[in-house]
């Protein structure tokens, strides 16, 4: 009777029990692969789909920027066109200038022949690029007139002595080179914006306050 009965020992259920956790973790094993190998391929095709679409916002600020590109180069261009007729142009502007002065300076002396204090002087700087205006005593004043080539400027300078004693009183103005973008330049008032289309009425604007002694 003991040789039909079933062998349920401990030795036989340790052996069963060993073979359902192997089998249980082999079907683990290969559902993770399965589903890892599944996610690896589902992420692939995102990532190409995606690599593949360009978005609109993107072209519409490619396109944006590639203006704006175009847009400096044509200012660069501009202002290096600008610089180099300056540098060409400036110094002979600069001479026509002083002697257009020059000539007026005369002129108004000769209508005073005689009167030291109408004795007005024009000096060339040498060094510096420019020249001074100087009208003497009593009501004295002076005008100095420096260019900056590298500022596409120049800079005029007065100086008032009073008859009263009081401090001399100073004035500065800035002219700037302008014009467009052929050889001919102007010269532009950098406060109030007035263009000065010859050296004859630069001359003139220059000249009065010196001229009178009294300041604008």
């Amino acid at each position: 009777m003991r040789a039909d009965r079933p062998n349920f020992g401990p030795g036989r259920a340790r052996r069963a029990t060993h073979i359902r956790i192997h089998d249980v973790g082999a079907a683990v094993a290969l559902d993770g692969d399965q589903t890892a190998r599944s996610q690896l391929v589902g992420t692939k095709g995102v990532d190409m789909s995606t690599s593949a679409t360009v978005a609109d916002w993107i072209k519409r600020i490619a396109e944006d920027e590639r203006k704006r590109d175009m847009a400096r180069v044509r200012e660069d261009e501009m202002v290096a066109r600008k610089a180099d007729v300056v540098r060409r142009s400036g110094r002979r502007l600069l001479d026509d200038l002083l002697a257009a002065v020059t000539r007026d300076a005369e002129a108004f002396r000769e209508e005073f022949a005689g009167d030291r204090a109408r004795d007005i002087v024009v000096e060339a700087i040498a060094l510096e690029g420019g020249f001074v205006v100087r009208k003497p005593a009593p009501a004295a004043a002076s005008l100095t007139v420096t260019l900056n080539l590298g500022a596409a400027a120049m800079a005029c300078h007065y100086r008032f002595t009073a008859t009263n004693g009081l401090p001399p009183r100073e004035d500065r103005i800035d002219l700037i080179f302008t014009g467009d973008t052929g050889e001919t330049l102007q010269v532009k008032h950098h406060g109030t914006g007035q263009v000065f289309a010859t050296v004859d009425t630069l001359s003139e604007f220059l000249l009065i306050p010196v001229l009178t002694g009294r300041p604008r």
